[in-house]
């Protein structure tokens, strides 16, 4: 079918030029010099000796801090409370009315 185009669009499926070869940078992997593979038991003894080194810090994660912080401010609200409830004196309420009669109670709103 494609015979059939004209020039200007056979270009478009022309096969493109053959890579050109070149040849590896260099040697294969299996052909490279390696460094020896050594066990750590030369290493050994540069290690710190476990009885030298200090103990870990023990540092908080983020759930125990968010706990401790909720604890906290429980036990805030719940002393500010006590102290809310022991100085509190209905008597010396200013804004009490003095005739409880006067009370306006509002219901079903």
């Amino acid at each position: 079918m494609t015979q059939f185009l004209p020039d200007n669009l056979l270009g478009l499926f022309a096969p493109r030029a053959p890579i050109q070869y070149k040849p590896p940078p260099d040697d294969l992997f299996i052909n490279r010099k390696h460094i020896p593979i050594d066990g750590i038991a030369e290493h050994v003894q540069k290690f710190e000796d476990p009885k030298d080194t200090p103990p870990k810090v023990r540092i908080e994660t983020r759930d125990e801090k968010r706990t401790r912080k909720r604890k906290e401010r429980q036990e805030l609200m719940a002393y500010k409370i006590e102290q809310g409830i022991a100085t509190w004196t209905p008597a010396d309420n200013p804004r009490a009315t003095s005739d409880p009669y006067k009370t306006l109670f509002i219901a079903r709103i």
